[in-house]
């Protein structure tokens, strides 16, 4: 990651470490690694997302570049249009999955797809320079969800009129465009959490909180529900029971439906280091091969293209259907697994028949992400404690790419023993 760039984008808290003038340079920085460029930009909810628009805007104008302002959309809109409308660039102001107080900035080049590590570098050189040309460019505000939302319609070929599903919209970008989808493929549309609200946007709410979806949907007494996060890159399912189903699961069942009507290339999809080892063992029954890649949608896709294979994605919840779109869709990925439920005619539920190892998870907010992750004690610890449980158990502790935080999971058959062993790794995190 560069001084900048996390593993989705320039993410950070508003006023703080993502400041308006921050916004104004890298729409800059684009019109200098290509003249005169054509950028889209869309946002989510958030307070801070128009003053970071504009911002970007200028920059981008005082450089030559055109921009066009597609309001509030989810991520995947971005990335749809960027490469359907032949954009060079597409922008996306939001801080995704996380707090009202923070936002950020995603970059899709032309082909719709976000801009690799060598490339985010190359940009935050320009970061420090500016230029202005005597042409400045121009800006226009455009309605184009209607295009996007044609295209989500398109992306279902089963009617969904015997269902009832209820929608989180994590008060964000997914608020108008999911719960119009899904009423016009024919379902029963209950909504929650579905306003304009940035100030609310994930709170307590959406996928992060999928809790508030699992009460919504036993208490309207739904077929399923799908939860959101802020900018609708990330899904997370529930079922008539409120049994959780993340992107693991979600995967999962996307897997073996496409192997099944023969739309799974090479019989093998991509997940990451935190992918749950049960979902690997249960697809190889189904002979279908599961690639592991660094935690990040940007180095799932990646893989993805490399190798030419059609779906990856993450526990969080990104799931990438490489042949309908280049990024995260998680409004698509619900339309997706809707079809399967329809087709097959099964619960969610009887869909998964994966047994997935327990893991412990624990997030450590921590003021130095680079001290933690650098020292020598928490190396040993965490060598002693690989080679305790392998092969029966892994362990995974990594600097998020995106808040001040060390994010521990340990895999292993006994749930007790992960938990202990996640704890063993927390105390050390805090005490250094």
């Amino acid at each position: 990651m560069g001084n900048f760039f996390g593993t989705d984008g320039i993410r950070g808290i508003f006023g703080q470490t993502l400041t308006p003038k921050l916004a104004e340079n890298v729409g800059n920085a684009l019109c200098q690694v290509k003249a005169k460029p054509k950028i889209l930009i869309g946002s989510d909810t958030r307070l801070s997302s128009d003053i970071l628009k504009c911002s970007l805007a200028v920059g981008v104008m005082l450089g030559g570049g055109d921009v066009v302002d597609i309001g509030i959309v989810p991520t995947s809109c971005v990335s749809y249009l960027t490469e359907t409308l032949c954009y060079d660039y597409g922008v996306m102001i939001s801080a995704s999955h996380n707090p009202p107080e923070y936002n950020g900035i995603k970059i899709f080049k032309s082909n719709g797809q976000k801009m690799n590590d060598d490339e985010e570098s190359k940009l935050e050189c320009y970061f420090s320079t500016s230029i202005e040309t005597p042409f400045q460019g121009k800006y226009k505000q455009k309605n184009l969800s209607r295009i996007y939302m044609k295209f989500l319609s398109s992306c279902s070929d089963v009617s969904l009129e015997n269902y009832k599903i209820c929608l989180d919209c994590s008060n964000g970008s997914s608020y108008k465009i999911a719960p119009n989808v899904f009423k016009k493929l024919g379902a029963k549309v209950f909504v929650t959490c579905g306003k304009n609200k940035g100030e609310l946007i994930n709170e307590k709410c959406g996928s992060l909180h999928i809790e508030h979806l699992a009460n919504f949907v036993k208490r309207k007494k739904a077929d399923f529900g799908f939860a959101f996060d802020g900018d609708a890159d990330r899904l997370i399912a529930v079922d008539s029971n409120g049994e959780i189903f993340d992107g693991d699961k979600i995967l999962y069942i996307l897997a073996k439906q496409m192997k099944k009507e023969g739309k799974l290339y090479a019989s093998t999809i991509v997940g990451t280091s935190h992918t749950n080892s049960g979902i690997m063992n249960a697809l190889n029954k189904y002979k279908i091969n599961l690639i592991r890649t660094d935690i990040g949608d940007k180095y799932v896709i990646d893989a993805m293209e490399k190798m030419n294979l059609s779906l990856g994605g993450e526990q969080s919840g990104h799931i990438i259907m490489r042949d309908k779109i280049r990024t995260g869709d998680g409004i698509l990925t619900a339309i997706s697994l809707a079809n399967v439920i329809a087709k097959e005619g099964k619960p969610m539920s009887e869909l998964f028949d994966a047994h997935m190892l327990p893991q412990a998870n624990i997030d450590c907010v921590v003021h130095d992400k680079m001290k933690v992750m650098n020292n020598e004690e928490l190396r040993l610890l965490l060598s002693n404690i690989s080679c305790s449980i392998a092969p029966a158990g892994r362990v995974l502790v990594r600097a998020s790419g995106t808040e001040n935080k060390i994010r521990i999971m340990v895999e292993h058959m006994s749930p007790t023993k992960a938990k202990k062993l996640a704890k063993e790794i927390k105390n050390l995190v805090v005490k250094i």
